[in-house]
Formats: C-alpha cells, structure tokens, sequence
C-alpha cells in the first residue's frame, strides 16, 4: 500500500516538494555556516520524496538542538513550513487529498525542528 501511495505522492506533487528541499539544501551548503542545515535539508528531502510507509519523531534535542532549530527556524524553517502547512490544508478539502494532506501536515511538523528528530520506517505487524 506503501508503494502505492508513493507513486501517487510523487506524481502529484511530491516531486516538486522534494526538489524544494534539496534546492534549499544546496543553497544553504554554499556557506561553511549552512551546512549542517543543508544536511538536514538532504535528509528531509529523501523524506519528502517517499514519506508513506515512514514517520518521523521528534525527540529531545538538548541545548544544541535548541540552538540549532530556533536559528532553523528565525532563518529558513518557517517558510517551508509555511508551504507544507497550506498544502496539507488545501489537500485535506477533498476526500481523496486527505492521505496527502496528512503527509504535508507530518512535514510540516518535521520543517520546525529538524535537529533531533528522527525518521524511521513503520514496520506493520
């Protein structure tokens, strides 16, 4: 069903959202500053490009984190959350949108604080 979902995800949409990740991931590893943002980027871009099947985490961060995602957030967060937010919204208008509305709800979550969480494949039993 995973598998399925993907395809889905992909063609409609799920490819642009994934291309903005790693467009933000290289952007952001130009600098020496940018780059372990960029590496999240990365990461939650391989995410963005086949998120069904999978979750994510968000766990405890320590003062690192912290300091990691509010500088995420201030500087380059909001605005791709901003995007996953709408898109979850607008998708969950219509009955056959809600699966893809709540992946984008899901990034949404993730593009906040990206330092700490964790993404791991759900195993059904």
């Amino acid at each position: 069903m995973s598998l399925l979902g993907n395809l889905i995800w992909i063609i409609a949409g799920g490819l642009i959202s994934a291309f903005l990740w790693f467009i933000s991931g290289t952007i952001l590893c130009l600098t020496v500053i940018g780059i372990p943002f960029g590496i999240q980027c990365f990461k939650i871009g391989s995410f963005v490009l086949m998120p069904f099947g999978r979750d994510v985490d968000i766990g405890t961060f320590g003062f690192g984190g912290l300091f990691w995602n509010f500088l995420w957030i201030l500087f380059f967060g909001w605005e791709l959350f901003v995007y996953h937010l709408v898109m979850g919204f607008l998708l969950c208008l219509t009955i056959i949108g809600i699966p893809f509305g709540k992946q984008h709800l899901k990034l949404a979550k993730l593009s906040l604080l990206p330092f700490g969480a964790r993404i791991y494949t759900r195993i059904w039993m």
